[in-house]
C-alpha cells in the first residue's frame, strides 16, 4: 500500500512542477494568485517558474530515493515516517528562496 502512496505523491509533485506556467500561474500559484496586477509586475515569474519546476523535480527524486533506501533498511512504519519528514523539511527552504524572486 505504501508504494501506491509514494507513487501518487510523486505523480502529484511532478504534475505540480510541470503544469504551472506563465499563462496559468495567476490562477494556480498560491500567493501569486491573490496579488494585485501591480504586485505581480514585481515578481520575476520566469525565473520563479524555473526554480519551481526544479524544486518539485528534485523533491520527487530525492524523496523517492530516500524512501527506497529506507524501505530496504527499516520497517514499513519507520520508512513512512522518514519519507514524510523528507517531504516536509524542504518547504521552509522553498518559501525562503521564493523571496528572492520578488523585487
Amino acid at each position: 500500500m505504501i508504494f501506491w502512496t509514494v507513487f501518487i505523491v510523486d505523480v502529484l509533485l511532478i504534475f505540480a512542477g510541470y503544469v504551472v506556467n506563465k499563462n496559468n500561474a495567476k490562477y494556480l500559484m498560491a500567493g501569486y494568485n491573490t496579488m494585485s496586477v501591480e504586485e505581480r509586475k514585481k515578481v520575476d515569474l520566469e525565473n520563479l517558474l524555473i526554480f519551481w519546476k526544479k524544486f518539485f523535480v528534485i523533491l520527487t527524486f530525492a524523496s523517492t530515493l530516500i524512501f527506497t533506501i529506507s524501505y530496504l533498511m527499516f520497517s514499513e512504519a519507520v520508512t513512512a515516517v522518514i519519507w514524510s519528514v523528507c517531504l516536509i523539511i524542504p518547504w521552509p527552504i522553498f518559501i525562503y528562496k521564493l523571496q528572492k524572486f520578488v523585487k
